[in-house]
């Protein structure tokens, strides 16, 4: 089968790889879609995801969607082209954090896209059984991709924690971002500003249903999102840009007793943050670390919502464009909100 291999940084290569079997409890699936998301590039650019370098060769690529191609021994339940939608962390089930419900920060958790286990940048992949959901025929392959980050934004939720009518600022305006904007308020958030650097990204979060959007190049973010709110701040501000001082911009934009969510992933090591205005706050700082089991309900609203989310995914590319793929995001352009590659 075809894999596209990250080999340095900003260099794709399309290899060849061995197509085994599946084994007892597995089943094999035929990708049809998979998007590339934010940590996906901050391996291609950065080269390590936070304080986590990069092991290259790698295969990225955890939004996928496809078909069932055949079964292992034990399984139950599925059949050859059954759709499907593909969940990339497997849980060890036993650990403290296991037990106590919070898988996603489970010990041994193994992650299709971090190496030693690979991606979905590739034809076929071998998966646990649990790990393949039933895709509805409503849902297309390339838009089924957005299930995984809209589960990472539902987890999100839990720390927002909205009450009716509250205001927020989200900072970002990437897929993530714009997630966030739709889902709070489709939960019934009141004011909601979008901070983004990107023309056609402000553009998709007023589409998202942002109800004002600002540049942050040239002005103080927070201090007009202070203005506006007559100096009291929002209720809850969500850092999805994990870019340069967004995380300090958060804590002067969140009121008294706020909260703070951070989604994205900073690439600096020690991101800058205004603690003494966080203290005076007293403001919670919630950090996201992917979702928890949170996919069913994410399809669940891709369902019932197509309209809402779809134009989020702007660009569908095959996977020997991975290269250009990755070099159009990296630069913001032609558009670009979430970019699928098809591996078909």
């Amino acid at each position: 089968m075809r894999i596209a291999q990250l080999q340095e940084r900003r260099k794709f290569q399309l290899v060849e790889g061995p197509l085994d079997d599946p084994g007892p409890g597995e089943i094999q699936v035929r990708v049809e879609a998979v998007g590339i998301c934010g940590s996906d590039m901050h391996s291609f650019s950065d080269g390590r995801i936070g304080d986590t370098v990069c092991t290259y060769p790698m295969v990225l690529g955890h939004e996928p969607t496809g078909v069932v191609v055949k079964t292992g021994t034990g399984v139950a339940g599925w059949a050859p082209g059954d759709r499907a939608a593909f969940e990339p962390a497997v849980y060890c089930q036993h650990c403290e954090f296991c037990l106590a419900g919070r898988h996603n920060i489970c010990e041994h958790i193994k992650f299709f896209s971090t190496p030693p286990d690979p991606g979905f940048f590739r034809e076929f992949v071998n998966l646990p059984a649990q790990n393949v959901l039933p895709l509805a025929a409503e849902i297309g392959f390339r838009e089924g991709t957005l299930f995984e980050p809209l589960g990472v934004v539902l987890h999100s939720l839990k720390f927002v924690a909205l009450r009716p009518s509250e205001s927020a600022a989200v900072f970002g305006a990437g897929p993530i971002g714009l997630l966030t904007i739709a889902m709070l308020k489709m939960c019934g958030a009141g004011r909601v500003w979008s901070v983004e650097p990107v023309p056609h990204r402000r553009e998709m979060a007023k589409a998202a249903g942002a109800d004002a959007v600002m540049d942050p190049h040239g002005l103080d973010a927070a201090r007009e999102i202070l203005s506006d709110t007559g100096q009291r701040g929002v209720d809850v501000t969500i850092d999805c840009a994990a870019r340069e001082d967004s995380l300090s911009q958060c804590v002067h934009a969140t009121r008294n007793g706020g909260r703070i969510v951070v989604t994205g992933i900073h690439a600096e090591l020690e991101p800058l943050i205004a603690l003494h205005p966080a203290r005076r706050k007293e403001l919670a700082i919630y950090n996201v670390r992917r979702s928890n089991h949170d996919s069913e309900t994410a399809l669940e609203i891709l369902r019932q919502h197509p309209a809402r989310f779809a134009p989020i995914v702007t660009h569908t590319l095959p996977l020997d464009a991975v290269q250009a793929a990755f070099n159009m995001l990296e630069s913001y352009s032609d558009g670009a909100g979430k970019v699928v590659l098809t591996p078909r």
